[in-house]
């Protein structure tokens, strides 16, 4: 029997939740489970014994780490050919052939069982197709995803490329600890934090093993001969099936494996062609003492804690990639979900637009641009006054809050809405709360989501493609993926998956005027005007800081020492920072799996790095070419 995971994401308070579920493992009766299908996935490894928890002489059979990981769903992948013969296109790719649709240079195919589908267009001077690959939801993943493919000619009317989809892998690990004779158990999921890591009471009858929170009762079973625990996770699944794991194989778990809790050594990053130059710290005038003291705490933290959840830390200096680390099974080429950071890409695209001649301005009215609609629900005056400046500072003054979950905007509604699932619609047809504008900001995805239908009104394009065409080849982006709506086009209120490396791209793109590598991308008056003080969120939902907000960039003042350092930020759940410091000529990118922990992962932002990388730069005239 095949088991779905579906996690559905949100945006900024977001927890990682299951439709009209729970957000920890407890029995679920028929019913809930009806409508809560599509959220579990049954696992199963081998067995070997744990080090770090591993097992001793005497010890408890349970003690120790038990682990499942899968690589889930095997979507079509590998080798795209194209052909063409006699005025007919044809497609082939992992055993599937279909014929395609062409409309002057533009062609599409689906393939037959309807798991991806091909948007591209044909460059014949320059030999190459640009296209789309489109793939659909699948076991974990709940939207479909468009990735780019570029296939070049390989004979005569004949193109090929390579598809990679995005992976869909999920690891769940149950550790078990015993203290003055009383057993506890803590459940990780490194992708999704799903469990929280909260503590359960573990009780054994016999073969028998329950997991106990709030009067909630997990059954299980441990076979000590096969070395198997199979827990009953969700009473309408089959139970999931854990062996043993080490700090060798228990990838996702440690923060390196296998774990090494050694001293840090410092490597300078390799050049891979993507556009980065790479320099050392101590070159670029970065000390490389209280970094390594950050990177040891990440490395020492207990995994079972709801700490340091660091995947990823990076740092670029006066424009050279300078620091590279990975951490809980990521890697350089592994693409990792940005969240609500993913939002900056917005008004970005904004000023990509404008480059490339599109009169969007921040006055222009938001409901002309959305002409494909005849009329609006809950109409408003007001809505006549609301602008792309309006949307792009979420001061638009709709009932949309993402931290309130009775709020008619709130993203969890909208996207689970099975009414409405044109978005840009449910958006427009929000009623009004207060006059747009103003400085009071409102967390609301579906106001950033606007800004990309704006774009798509002003182009006249699908933004994926414009996202490929006019940043992401710019910026000499890798493998990465847009989440898309229902309809087919981009969601851009968070979401995207990119690699670490090209996250960090787009601060530094801002940090040097809208230019990277010399190719002028956006102009230097719309990173000014998009860095700049708009509006300002309620200190309530920012740890008491204040906590002010420009186009898609979040402004902090950070105080490290006795200096404060203005910032401005990509930020989204779970950690997914990217943080410009231009005082220090100075990039910052994170990323991180505590998802739905606010108060921790918001503090590696406002504690962690004043702390240990900004005492580490000291001052912009540590570059010897730099005043």
């Amino acid at each position: 029997m095949a088991l779905k995971f579906n996690w559905y994401k949100t945006s900024r308070s977001n927890l990682m939740i299951l439709r009209s579920g729970d957000a920890h493992p407890m029995p679920l009766s028929s019913s809930l489970a009806r409508n809560t299908l599509r959220c579990f996935v049954a696992l199963a490894a081998a067995l070997i014994p744990v080090a770090g928890f591993s097992q001793t002489a005497g010890m408890d059979p349970l003690t120790g780490v038990w682990g499942a990981e899968a690589r889930l769903g095997v979507p079509a992948q590998g080798e795209l050919f194209l052909d063409e013969d006699k005025g007919v296109w044809h497609a082939s790719i992992a055993g599937y052939q279909v014929v395609a649709e062409t409309k002057g240079n533009e062609i599409r195919f689906t393939l037959p069982d309807g798991s991806a589908e091909f948007r591209g267009v044909v460059d014949a001077a320059a030999k190459v197709v640009h296209g789309e690959w489109i793939q659909q939801g699948g076991v974990i993943l709940d939207s479909q995803y468009a990735s780019p493919v570029e296939l070049r000619s390989a004979a005569p009317s004949v193109w090929r490329g390579t598809v990679v989809p995005l992976e869909q892998r999920v690891s769940v690990y149950v550790i078990f600890s015993s203290k003055d004779g009383k057993m506890t158990a803590t459940i990780s999921n490194p992708e999704g934090n799903f469990f929280r890591r909260r503590v359960y009471v573990v009780t054994q009858e016999g073969d028998r093993v329950f997991l106990e929170l709030n009067g909630k009762k997990v059954e299980g079973r441990l076979d000590e001969k096969a070395g198997t625990l199979s827990l009953q996770l969700v009473n309408w699944l089959p139970p999931f099936q854990f062996t043993h794991r080490t700090a060798k194989d228990a990838d996702g778990f440690y923060p390196r494996t296998p774990a090494d809790k050694e001293e840090w050594r410092y490597r300078k990053p390799l050049p891979e062609g993507d556009g980065w130059t790479t320099a050392s710290m101590q070159a670029e005038g970065l000390e490389a003492a209280p970094i390594g003291e950050l990177i040891k705490q990440i490395l020492t933290a207990d995994p079972t804690s709801t700490a340091l959840k660091i995947q990823s830390l990076l740092i670029a200096r006066h424009g050279h990639l300078v620091l590279e680390e990975y951490f809980y099974g990521f890697s350089q080429e592994r693409v990792h979900d940005m969240r609500s950071a993913g939002k900056t890409f917005a008004p970005a695209l904004v000023g990509v637009a404008r480059e490339h001649g599109a009169t969007l301005t921040p006055q222009t009215p938001i409901y002309p641009l959305f002409a494909q609609y005849s009329s609006f629900a809950n109409w408003d005056i007001r809505k006549q006054k609301m602008t792309l400046r309006d949307v792009m500072t979420m001061t638009a003054g709709n009932a949309c809050d993402d931290n309130n979950d009775d709020s008619p905007g709130n993203e969890d509604r909208m996207q689970s809405d099975a009414q409405q699932r044109d978005w840009y619609k449910y958006s427009l047809d929000l009623p009004m709360l207060k006059n747009p504008g103003g400085e009071d900001a409102i967390y609301c995805s579906g106001d950033l989501n606007l800004v990309g239908g704006a774009v798509a009104a002003a182009t006249h394009c699908w933004i994926p493609e414009f996202f490929e065409a006019n940043l992401a080849r710019p910026l000499q982006f890798g493998r990465y993926y847009l989440n898309l709506m229902p309809d087919g086009q981009a969601y851009m209120g968070g979401g995207a998956y990119l690699r670490p490396r090209d996250q960090l791209k787009l601060g530094q793109l801002y940090l040097d005027g809208g230019i990277w590598n010399g190719k002028r991308i956006v102009s230097k008056s719309w990173v000014t005007e998009s860095t700049s003080v708009h509006s300002r969120f309620s200190p309530t939902y920012s740890l008491g800081q204040i906590h002010q907000y420009g186009y898609g960039w979040h402004i902090h003042d950070l105080k490290s020492g006795e200096k404060t350092y203005r910032v401005f930020a990509a930020e989204g759940n779970g950690g997914q920072f990217v943080i410009v410091v231009p005082e220090l000529d100075m990039v910052v990118g994170i990323t991180g799996g505590s998802y739905g922990e606010f108060d921790q992962w918001y503090r590696w932002e406002l504690e962690l790095v004043p702390e240990f990388i900004l005492p580490a730069a000291g001052s912009r005239r540590n570059h010897p070419h730099k005043p």
